[in-house]
């Protein structure tokens, strides 16, 4: 498996990307304004990421996302380590990611790869989303904020 940035004549796995991010508006918002990194295993993009610069030192991880049939394989945290990896080799100085009170796998994830909680923002996905979203029996309401300094 290789992990690279997407050309700018590719087009982006919007299959992927809505698995992590259900809204087709902020998904093409945020792809014009980020860096697309995609996981391909046999020439299959299997993995993708978007780092999105928010301040002049931080870089947000704002969709990570694994095929379904390659799900629980590591490639999710090593998605999430090779955006670490590019976020400091760049020259940032916090890396920062944002998921959902119901997406408990995440919060496992980002955690054990050294992300800590730094806040909640309350009802963002209720503000945000026209559509509840409901992720292990959980109803997807808040914003959990995570960052880890590089």
């Amino acid at each position: 498996m290789i992990i690279r940035k997407l050309n700018i004549n590719e087009t982006p796995p919007m299959n992927l990307l809505l698995l992590a991010d259900p809204s087709l508006e902020h998904v093409q918002e945020y792809i014009q304004r980020g860096e697309c990194f995609i996981a391909e295993k046999e020439n299959q993009i299997i993995g993708v990421y978007i780092l999105l610069r928010t301040r002049p030192a931080t870089v947000e991880l704002v969709n990570i996302a694994v095929d379904e049939k390659e799900q629980g394989l590591g490639i999710g945290k090593w998605l999430v380590m090779d955006a670490i990896k590019k976020a400091r080799s760049s020259g940032y100085e916090i890396i920062e990611v944002g998921t959902g009170n119901s997406s408990i796998g995440q919060l496992a994830l980002y955690q054990k790869c050294g992300f800590r909680i730094t806040g909640i923002d309350r009802d963002y996905f209720v503000k945000h989303y026209p559509e509840p979203i409901f992720e292990n029996g959980i109803q997807c309401r808040d914003m959990v904020r995570l960052a880890l300094d590089l």
